[in-house]
């Protein structure tokens, strides 16, 4: 026997229907309420059905899908021949009633509508328009899927209904939250916004879109001090303390990711006592709403819109609507009856007047007639047409399509429609979205005092990034500011220091520390400073490294001018010396002195003194080899000259005694091998250091951190050191033996004066030791040039200046009788 498939219960009846070749469903609240029963499991369970007033913008919207369903039936370009139909269920924003409807037109409105061995029929719904909020579109299209029946909605949202895993047969005219999260993020960066408040509502949409909007805020550097969750049928106390929250808030912007109804439940409790000012950003769900456009502490609100549009005749449609078509619909009946206060049907009630057919559509201020921007209007009449190019595409296009046969429409139809309608692009991605395009809306108080949303902007997620917001209109801030406000936790950080987080805190709030010596950031809100190369140093702001100045004792500086007057005057002064010397060399006490040994003595001192000029200057390969080298070399052949004087004093006076022969073996010629001989020990060491490794020039940068000393480098210390060991041993040995001639008879005695010169010498080198090593930079330089003329001026002063004297101003003493005397 054939079994029969029949429907449980009595069937829902459509708000509005009309047959056609091809049924187009559609599920949308055209009440906002539903009829609660408390069912007691011992009666069958009634029909479930709506209460409350009609919402005359859910029957414009009705009637734009009937308006493009009867525009598709008069057009001879799409689905010529072929009539559509549509059922129109009202949800009554339930979602079980949502549910209910899509079962309903899966199955049909026959009570049998299968008979034989299968019971797979899906009923006659080509596809479905619909739902308004995303989680009714979810569990709607839950139960369509599994049969492969196309939902496409004009005002679902949530992002969630992109998995086409979970939502295969789900499209929708209207962007994701996805997008509009990204758009909203990026218009919150844009103005420079990092530390606001977030609220939502607690739905999918509300979450999800939260959840999305916060994770590319995240990405932008945006902060939020606070994320508050709430549903307008929640306690009041839950809403006041959102209301409170935002009242005591620190920041300055609030996103609202909120719906309509939650909107004017939160704004209504502000409203109580309404917060400091703070600047509104809105999502597509209630910036444009007219019904909160009376809260003025709002003003200055922006926020992402649909795009506004024109529907050609769509205003027409709508006013044209007579008596008799209303009394035929239970649903315009009570829209009728509510918009113009009357009754189309006997009342009890007395004071409702009976209406009497002369009530005129265009005269009416109501949501139904307000066709000045049609924005959700147009995805559901977008929505139509999708589904229609997709029935033409299946029906012309594919001969292979079996629509006839089956009386299904695939979801890959849908996704391959392209076409525009009225200037407006329709397409589907393969999450079934369409391009994501919004306006952005400013709530700005017009000449009137009204506020009145206006675009001064696009969002366009097509355009490459940097190109995506279009601003072309000027915008009012709240409180009628002209200049963006600032919204942040810590103020930006200028260059010169960097972000030091706040213990405890998101990463928007943050001290400004300024940057080190030796480091800089030279971009506001651095993280970090960045250290300068090795040669550069940062300015007194810690935003520029600059070159370091290179110090080194120059012939322009006060010191090196002072050094180099002091060595020229003590060259000068030697060779002065040698010129009287000269001039009075047959004199006693010129040839009593060892006058070779003399001249010599002198030539060495001047090259002592002007060997001190290679010290100043900047140093180069050259002048750094030869500046020690000429240093040690004479210096070693003035102690050299000094030695050979002091043991001719010795030899001269142990000649004296009888039987003596020391000046025969300590003559001219053993004088000049001993100062050749001690000379060439120094030139040989200075070769091997020269060899080995020589000075060099080096730039210095560890003495001081804000500046370069460019010195001579030792190259081998061994080498230099030694050089000063061996003019400190001869100095030592000269000291010696003058302090054993020193007591010698005769007015003349030259050891007393070489004694002291001696000590001079020495007293200046030990003290040059500490104080070399000690010096910084070009003071280093200066030390050792101070000890070069300091010993040299000792020198020149001790042993020559008491002859010159006698020569000069008691020229009756340089004889030999008195040179002969003993004391």
């Amino acid at each position: 026997m054939a079994s029969v498939c029949t429907q449980q219960g009595a069937a829902h009846t459509p708000a509005f229907s009309v047959d056609g070749d091809y049924i187009i469903g559609g599920v949308y609240s055209i009440h906002h309420n539903m009829h609660t029963v408390d069912n007691n499991y011992n009666t069958a369970p009634r029909i479930q059905s709506c209460t409350g007033r009609v919402d005359a913008r859910g029957v414009r919207l009705t009637r734009a899908m009937i308006f493009a369903i009867e525009e598709i039936n008069n057009s001879t370009e799409l689905l010529p021949g072929v009539k559509l139909g549509y059922q129109i269920h009202d949800s009554c924003a339930s979602v079980p009633v949502a549910m209910h409807a899509a079962i309903q037109l899966l199955n049909g409105n026959d009570s049998v509508f299968k008979s034989g061995n299968n019971c797979s029929h899906s009923g006659v719904v080509m596809a479905v328009v619909g739902e308004f909020g995303s989680t009714s579109s979810m569990s709607i299209s839950r139960v369509l899927g599994p049969f492969n029946i196309p939902l496409v909605s004009p005002y679902s949202t949530c992002a969630c209904l992109s998995d086409k895993k979970q939502y295969p047969t789900f499209f929708r005219t209207i962007p994701s939250d996805q997008f509009q999260a990204d758009a909203l993020a990026k218009l919150v960066k844009h103005f420079g916004w990092t530390w606001i408040g977030a609220v939502r509502s607690d739905s999918d949409y509300g979450n999800k879109g939260m959840a999305a909007f916060l994770e590319v805020a995240l990405r932008e550097g945006i902060c939020v001090e606070y994320s508050e969750a709430f549903y307008r049928t929640n306690p009041r106390s839950k809403i006041q303390r959102v209301a409170d929250i935002i009242r005591r808030s620190t920041s300055k912007v609030v996103v609202a990711f909120v719906a309509i109804g939650d909107m004017k439940v939160l704004l209504e409790e502000l409203a109580q006592e309404p917060p400091p000012p703070r600047q509104w950003v809105g999502s597509e769900a209630w910036i444009t709403e007219p019904q909160l456009l009376s809260y003025t502490f709002c003003a200055g609100a922006i926020g992402v819109a649909i795009q506004q549009s024109v529907i050609p005749g769509f205003r027409d449609f709508l006013l044209d609507l007579s008596p008799s078509e209303v009394r035929g619909s239970s649903v315009l009946t009570e829209f009728w009856e509510d918009a113009f206060n009357c009754s189309l049907r006997e009342s009890e009630l007395l004071f409702l007047l009976t209406c009497n057919g002369q009530e005129d559509l265009t005269t009416l201020q109501s949501p139904y007639t307000d066709t000045s921007q049609l924005r959700i209007t147009n995805m559901m009449y977008k929505a139509v047409y999708a589904i229609a190019h997709a029935i033409h595409d299946a029906l012309f296009q594919n001969v292979n399509f079996t629509l006839f046969q089956t009386q299904k429409l695939e979801s890959k139809e849908l996704k391959q429609v392209n076409f525009s309608q009225n200037g407006y692009h329709v397409s589907f991605d393969g999450n079934g979205d369409p391009v994501a395009f919004y306006e952005l809306v400013n709530w700005q108080k017009s000449e009137r005092g009204t506020i009145d949303p206006l675009t001064v902007g696009f969002y366009d997620a097509s355009l490459p990034e940097g190109q995506k917001f279009l601003i072309n209109r000027k915008i009012t801030w709240v409180e009628g500011g002209t200049q963006v406000p600032v919204s942040v936790c810590s103020e930006s950080c200028p260059p010169g220091t960097r972000k030091v987080l706040q213990k405890g805190k998101p990463i928007c709030c943050y001290d400004c520390i300024p940057c080190p010596e030796g480091e800089i950031s030279n971009m506001t809100d651095s993280p970090d400073c960045f250290l300068c190369p090795r040669e550069f140093w940062s300015n007194s702001n810690r935003d520029v490294c600059f070159p370091k100045p290179v110090e080194f004792l120059s012939f322009d500086e006060v010191l090196g001018i002072i050094l180099a007057v002091f060595s020229v005057g003590g060259a000068c002064l030697a060779i002065i010396t040698a010129v009287i010397f000269l001039h009075h060399r047959t004199t006693p006490i010129v040839r009593a002195n060892n006058s070779e040994l003399s001249f010599l003595l002198l030539f060495s001192l001047t090259l002592c003194f002007l060997c001190s000029l290679t010290f100043i200057g900047a140093p180069s390969e050259w002048s750094c080899m030869l500046r020690h080298t000429a240093f040690g070399i004479t210096f070693v052949l003035c102690i050299s000259c000094v030695l050979g004087k002091t043991i001719v004093v010795l030899m001269a006076f142990k000649a004296t005694l009888p039987g003596s022969n020391a000046m025969k073996w300590f003559g001219p010629p053993q004088q000049r091998m001993t100062v050749v001989s001690l000379t060439l020990i120094q030139i040989i060491i200075c070769i091997i250091w020269l060899v080995v490794s020589p000075p060099f020039p080096v730039k210095n940068l560890s003495t001081y951190k804000e500046k370069i000393i460019l010195e001579c480098a030792l190259g081998s210390a061994v080498g230099f050191w030694a050089v000063l060991g061996y003019i400190g041993l001869l100095a030592v040995f000269c000291f010696v033996l003058a302090v054993l001639a020193r007591k010698l008879p005769d007015n003349f005695n030259e050891a007393k004066m070489i004694t002291f010169s001696m000590l001079i010498f020495c007293a200046v080198w030990i003290t040059f030791i500490p104080a070399y090593v000690s010096s910084p930079g070009k003071f280093t330089v200066a030390v050792e040039i101070f000890a070069i003329l300091a010993s040299s001026f000792g020198l020149i002063l001790c042993i020559f200046a008491p002859k010159c004297f006698i020569i000069l101003f008691q020229p009756e003493k340089n004889t030999k009788k008195h040179l002969m005397n003993k004391n």
